[in-house]
């Protein structure tokens, strides 16, 4: 009668814990990718405006970035009406997984205004001419495994890079610019018959924070394929002569940098084919662009070029 009852309660047991899995796995079935927007109250004075932009000078916003000058998006125009460079203003900064904007933006002051620095770059892709073997193949640097690499230990591969340093805290930057890798990458990796000669290289501009392992760590975040995909760092001083020769412009501003877009694509034979000094969402040109990189023969793009050969 004791074993009876003994066998009683475990089954009671099993079936207890048969059903709070059951009922994790379906609550865990019923989440959904979250895209909160987070929010904060600033501060700053106001450097330039734009057409649905406001370069402003902020204070440091609590727990989220410290004091820096850089770009913010508005979405509704009418918010820049009343306020000119040079005054300080009171704004709503909002925050998703992709975007960020700011609102409710109030006059507070006057005060002087200096030229802003120009973070967002220009505003085009461009080819570029002559097409000749880039200088920067030749820098050494450390991946993220803590490996020594060269550019040119890549030869014969099409090469994307961009420059990015990780504790970058607005989605529409260095974010973005990681995120543009991770789905060229997955769109190339998906095309059937595709090369596989390709890899992306994202340099960090902030060695002194991005080593290796914060390298590493941030890399796992986007999912990254080490055989097509390389974190880069190195000597503060080539870095910052790899960003000159690719007119890359960035300044340490605080805690954080002030900074432009480049992104580069590399031919397979080691010339420079295009470059896109923008921001944004290229993933698309960039699959387009390292599929004519990585071809065997890849003749030059125009005629000027072609004459440099």
């Amino acid at each position: 009668m004791v074993f009876g009852m003994l066998i009683r309660c475990i089954l009671c047991l099993v079936l207890s814990l048969v059903s709070v899995a059951s009922l994790s796995a379906a609550q865990a079935s019923n989440v959904k990718p979250s895209n909160e927007t987070r929010e904060w109250d600033a501060t700053g004075t106001v450097k330039d405006l734009r057409t649905n932009e406001i370069v402003i000078s902020h204070e440091a916003i609590a727990d989220y970035m410290p004091a820096m000058t850089m770009p913010f998006k508005v979405k509704d125009r009418a918010e820049l009406e009343s306020v000119s460079p040079g005054d300080k203003i009171a704004f709503r900064l909002h925050v998703t997984d992709t975007e960020s904007w700011i609102d409710h933006v109030a006059k507070t002051g006057t005060g002087s205004v200096s030229p802003a620095p120009n973070p967002a770059g220009s505003t085009a892709a461009s080819n570029t001419s002559p097409r000749k073997r880039h200088p920067l193949l030749d820098y050494k640097f450390t991946n993220e495994l803590n490996q020594a690499v060269r550019l040119s230990d890549f030869h014969g591969q099409a090469l994307a890079i961009t420059f990015f340093f990780t504790r970058c805290p607005i989605p529409e930057y260095c974010p973005r610019l990681s995120k543009n890798f991770q789905e060229a990458s997955r769109k190339l990796s998906a095309l059937p018959n595709a090369p596989t000669n390709w890899h992306f290289l994202s340099v960090t501009f902030d060695p002194e924070n991005d080593t290796p392992a914060a390298l590493k760590g941030y890399a796992e975040t986007y999912n990254y394929d080490s055989t097509h995909w390389s974190f880069l760092t190195g000597p503060t001083n080539e870095i910052s002569e790899l960003a000159r020769l690719s007119d890359l412009k960035f300044q340490r501003d605080g805690a954080l940098f002030n900074h432009d877009f480049r992104t580069q694509i590399i031919d397979a034979a080691g010339r420079l084919q295009m470059v896109f000094p923008v921001g944004g969402d290229l993933s698309d040109a960039i699959v387009r662009e390292l599929l004519k990189a990585a071809a065997p023969t890849n003749p030059p793009a125009s005629g000027s070029a072609a004459a440099s050969k």
